[in-house]
This record gives structure tokens, C-alpha cells and sequence, in this order.
């Protein structure tokens, strides 16, 4: 054989290995994007799993949830393993366990015979669904090929290389994976987020109603000192007559801190709570029974004026919690369903707000417009309505695109701020266990570098915990506000950080004319459209007085006995 001949036999070779290794690709390719577009489902009792095959060779499981991530690395045996993703959901008997309180981490647990042959179905269908996929993307390509220069052999060769591909395809990569995804080769077992605070911190989801009543001890004495403080420094603010005191709280997230804010209502004879929202984390209105807020709510004894945040929807126009939150009989709802705005007042003093359209987990490239939305729809909803005193909403977006006759307050940064007549309230609850984390223990030479007490090392850290009183007066006009923060309640060891007395001059510098509040007024509420239209028939009317068939009710504290020391409320349908 001459030279030329060796050439172009070598030519040849690498020609039809360089088609071969492109196919390869191809059917890899097109078997991940069958998995991609047809993901295989597998489920135990309790949960599901969309399984797919990933384009990353890291021999790596991941699980990605709503409440953080689970991943499992694995040693590779000889080739590294493709990567998968499963996108776990909660089945719907979940549901079951938390309507009858019966939750427990071994009932969710699924057994090891049920673990596996969940796994196994779901690795055959993955199986099947990638072959599929390998051989359907290489037998179009050489089809294709073929057809440019149609002949018999060139049609046997299209499939004969698209064969070879697809089992080539399915050898090396699900070889690697058949060798590597086995339990004795898992080599790390990572979670993130709350799925990573229940792991390391399980005790602490224990106990949190009786932390909650351990902590109303240490705030009663911060509320005494407060008070101390006030008498010492602001007598003004003391002696004058107040109209109306609102506990302003936001973003509970879940945690049944109404021992604590029961403590508060008490000891600071407050009228009403106002909630910016953000009540639970994951939208369903059954978290919130399973925690007993619902209860907690109603064992204030006080008006519960509240707008929904966006953890408390699963899905869009969910209203499943505004629903539930309605049956508790102290609840003020100010959006009880979309556009159904209502106004309360407390005392003589306004307040009207609207929900937050977001739900958990939602992903949006544009919040500033659904914000800007919602504000305009108020705007417009409002008009004609005599500014309320207070307005209420759970984004500082759409806060920041509204007025008041006083303040607009909105939560959802777990921060406190105050910026003008836009109060922005911090978490009650820190932002809940979701943002509650415990650091490692330091070890003796980064104690010593730090100059640490060792015994406070590993402390949680999150956000403070944060709640406002504000106080009207009988003009009125924002007479006080008292902002309060502190540290470490889930731990069991609280700390005081800030205790602060704002002049309600600096938020609201001129009081209303011809207006006068005082509790003989009780509590109403009434449908903004009611009041608008009220008001249109009659523009003379200073003082609106609804007619006889208007829903609007004014109860005294006696009328609802189950209520304790409550001022009674019946909501609008």
C-alpha cells in the first residue's frame, strides 16, 4: 500500500470517528432534552419527583425545594456521572396530616422499600425516556444527511451510525451513571436554606410557644422601661389623652409569637393590631393552623386589621388565606377578596390598605410594575374618599406610590425604617425560623481572635425583632410613636437592642381640621364604595351616616363575649 493509499485510509478513519463522536453528542444531547421536556415522574406516599438528566458531568443529585435544597455528591467509579435534578413537590395527603396536627417528621419518612422502588421506576423511565430521545435527534440528523444524496446505501448507513450513537450514547453515560449512583459511593449530603436550619438546629422548632411566654416576661420589662423613659423625658407625650393605640406588627412567618403580643396588648391598653402582612412562609392557609395563629389571633381580644404579604398566597389570586383569616372573628380584612376594598375605623381614626398580589416563590422579572399596579388600582379605588389616616400594605414599592392622611406603613423588608409620612415596619417574629440561623461554635483560637464569650458562641443570628406602637390623639393627628427592638427570642435569651420615642409632630406636623376621635367612637367598617357613593349623594354631610340597610356594624366589647377585653367587630361580606 502506497502513501497516498495509507492517507487516505487514515483520512477516512478519522473522518468516520469524527462523525461517529458527533453523533455521540447529538444522541447525548437529544436525550437530555427528552428528559428535559418529558420529565420522568416518580412519587412515594407523601412526596413527588419530576426526574430529568442535566448537561454537567459532576456525578451530583440535586433537589431543589421550596424550602431549600438537597444535594448528594457521589464518587465517580470511572467516568464522572451526568448530573440529575428532580423538582420535588409535597403531595396533597400532606394536607391531611396538617388539618388533623399530625405532622411528624417519621410520618413523612418514607420507608427504605418504598424509597427504592421509587427510585427504581423512576431510573427505568429515565432509562427509556433518554434512549428515546438519543435515537430519535440521530436518526433525524443522518435522515436528513441521507436525503441530500438519496441512495439505498447511503439510507443503511444513516441508521446503521445512528444505532452505533444511540448505544453508545446510552453505554458510556448511563454506564458511568449505573456505576456511580449507588449508596456506597455517596461521598457528601448538602442542604441549604430552612431544609439546612431543621437539619442543624431541629431543637430549635421545639418549644416556641413557650419561648414565646418566656420572651413576653423580658418585653414586659422593656415595655416598663419604655414607659419610665416616656414619663422621664417626654411628660407631654404621657399626659396627653390618647384617642386610639395600635400595635403595628409585620412579617410573622409563621411563628406563634401571640402570647407574646398578648403580653403587649395587655400591658399597653392597646385598641387594635395592624399586620403588614407576610402572616406564614409558604402561602397555605393549613401552616397557620398547624401553628395555631389562627387561635393566637383571636386571643388578643383586639381588632386584627391585615393585608396579605406575598407568603401568604401559593399561587396567583390565591385566597385561601384571606378565607381562613376571615372565620376568626377579631379579623379585620381591608382586601377581603381582589378590588373589595374596605375602610375601619378605630376610634374615629381611618384606616384603609390592599393586598400584595406576589405569592410565594413566584419569579418575576418586573415587580416594580405588578407594585406600581396595585398602587394605582388603589388610587383609583379611593377616589373620592377623604384620605384615611392610616394606609396599609405589605410591599414599600407600592407604599412608597400612595398617601395618607398621617402614615402609609408597609413591612416586608424586616427592617424598620421611617422616611417622612412612610413607616416602615420591622419583623415581629425576626422574620421567623426561615431566618433564624445558629452559627458553629468558634473554635478557642478564633474565640480568643475575636475576643468571643465562649459562652455565647454559636449564637442565632437573623434580624431583630421589631414592633411599633402608635398612638393617636383626640385631634386625631399622630400624637407618639414607639419603636422597639430586640434580639434572640428563639434561643431563649433575649437582648435588648433599641428602645426609641418619635414626636408624632415629625410624621404628621399638621393635625386634620374639625375632626375629633376619641374610643366613645368604637370600631365600624364599612365598603370604600359604600362611603364613596354615601358621600356623593350627600357631599354636605361632614359625617357620613350610613343608612339603615348598610353593612356596617359597631359593636360594644360585650357582644362578643368569647373575645377577651375585645372591642367587637363584624366584617363587611
Amino acid at each position: 500500500m502506497g502513501n497516498r493509499e495509507r492517507i487516505a485510509t487514515v483520512t477516512t478513519g478519522l473522518r468516520r470517528t469524527g462523525v461517529v463522536v458527533l453523533l455521540l453528542v447529538l444522541a447525548f444531547t437529544g436525550g437530555i432534552v427528552a428528559t428535559q421536556l418529558w420529565p420522568v415522574h416518580t412519587q412515594t406516599r407523601y412526596f413527588a419527583a419530576d426526574i430529568s438528566v442535566e448537561p454537567r458531568l459532576d456525578s451530583t443529585v440535586r433537589l431543589p425545594t421550596v424550602v431549600g435544597d438537597m444535594e448528594v455528591s457521589f464518587a465517580r467509579a470511572v467516568l464522572p456521572a451526568p448530573g440529575l435534578e428532580g423538582q420535588v413537590q409535597v403531595r396533597d395527603e400532606v394536607t391531611d396530616l396538617l388539618r388533623q396536627g399530625q405532622l411528624r417528621t417519621s410520618d413523612l419518612e418514607p420507608s427504605p422499600e418504598e424509597l427504592r422502588e421509587a427510585i427504581d421506576a423512576g431510573v427505568a423511565q429515565l432509562a427509556w425516556k433518554f434512549a428515546a430521545g438519543a435515537l430519535a435527534t440521530t436518526v433525524l440528523v443522518m435522515l436528513a444527511y441521507a436525503s441530500a444524496h438519496p441512495t439505498r446505501e447511503r439510507y443503511l448507513h444513516a441508521v446503521l451510525a445512528s444505532g452505533v450513537a444511540t448505544v453508545l450514547a446510552m453505554l458510556v453515560p448511563g454506564g458511568a451513571a449505573y456505576l456511580t449512583y449507588r449508596t456506597d459511593r455517596v461521598a457528601e449530603f448538602r442542604t441549604t436554606s430552612l431544609l439546612s436550619l431543621a437539619t442543624e438546629n431541629s431543637d430549635l422548632l421545639a418549644g416556641l410557644d413557650r419561648k414565646a411566654d418566656q420572651g413576653a416576661v423580658y418585653v414586659t420589662n422593656l415595655l416598663a422601661l419604655s414607659s419610665a423613659m416616656r414619663e422621664e423625658f417626654s411628660p407631654d407625650a404621657v399626659e396627653a389623652p390618647a384617642a386610639a393605640r395600635f400595635l403595628l406588627v409585620s412579617d410573622i412567618h409563621g411563628m406563634n409569637q401571640y402570647p407574646l403580643m398578648r403580653e403587649i396588648v395587655q400591658t399597653q391598653d392597646i385598641d387594635a393590631v395592624i399586620d403588614a402582612g407576610d402572616l406564614l412562609n409558604f402561602g397555605r392557609a393549613d401552616e397557620g393552623d398547624l401553628t395555631g395563629i389562627y387561635e393566637g389571633i383571636e386571643s388578643l381580644g383586639v381588632p386584627y386589621l391585615y393585608v396579605r404579604g406575598n407568603h401568604d398566597g401559593a399561587f396567583a389570586r390565591d385566597e385561601g388565606v384571606l378565607e381562613r383569616m376571615a372565620q376568626v372573628p377579631n379579623v379585620v380584612l381591608l382586601e377581603p377578596s381582589e378590588g373589595d376594598l374596605q375602610q375601619a375605623t378605630v376610634h374615629g381614626v381611618t384606616i384603609t390598605g390592599f393586598n400584595d398580589s406576589r405569592y410565594f416563590n413566584q419569579r418575576s422579572e418586573d415587580y416594580g410594575a405588578d407594585q406600581s399596579a396595585l398602587a394605582e388600582r388603589f388610587r383609583e379605588a379611593t377616589d373620592g374618599l377623604a384620605p384615611s389616616d392610616v394606609v396599609l400594605t405589605h410591599q414599600p414599592y407600592a407604599a412608597d406610590r400612595v398617601g395618607a392622611g398621617a402614615v402609609v406603613i408597609n413591612g416586608h423588608m424586616h427592617r424598620r425604617d421611617l422616611t417622612g409620612q412612610h413607616l416602615e415596619v420591622g419583623s415581629f417574629t425576626g422574620g421567623g425560623l426561615v431566618n433564624q440561623f445558629r452559627l458553629p461554635p468558634l473554635t478557642e483560637e478564633a474565640q480568643e481572635a475575636a475576643e468571643e464569650d465562649p459562652e455565647t458562641a454559636g449564637e442565632l443570628l437573623g434580624n431583630p425583632y421589631s414592633f411599633d406602637i402608635l398612638t393617636f390623639g383626640e385631634d386625631c393627628a399622630i400624637s407618639s410613636l414607639t419603636r422597639y427592638s430586640y434580639r434572640n427570642l428563639v434561643s431563649g435569651r433575649p437582648q435588648f437592642d433599641d428602645v426609641s420615642l418619635i414626636n408624632g409632630r415629625t410624621i404628621q406636623p399638621q393635625p386634620p381640621e374639625g375632626r375629633t376621635c376619641s374610643p366613645d367612637l368604637g370600631v365600624e367598617v364599612q365598603p370604600v364604595e359604600q362611603i364613596i357613593d354615601d358621600s356623593e349623594a350627600d357631599p354636605t354631610t361632614v359625617e357620613v351616616t350610613p343608612p339603615d340597610d348598610a353593612v356596617v356594624t359597631t359593636l360594644p366589647p360585650a357582644d362578643l363575649p368569647e373575645i377577651e377585653d375585645g372591642a367587637g367587630v363584624t366584617q363587611s361580606p
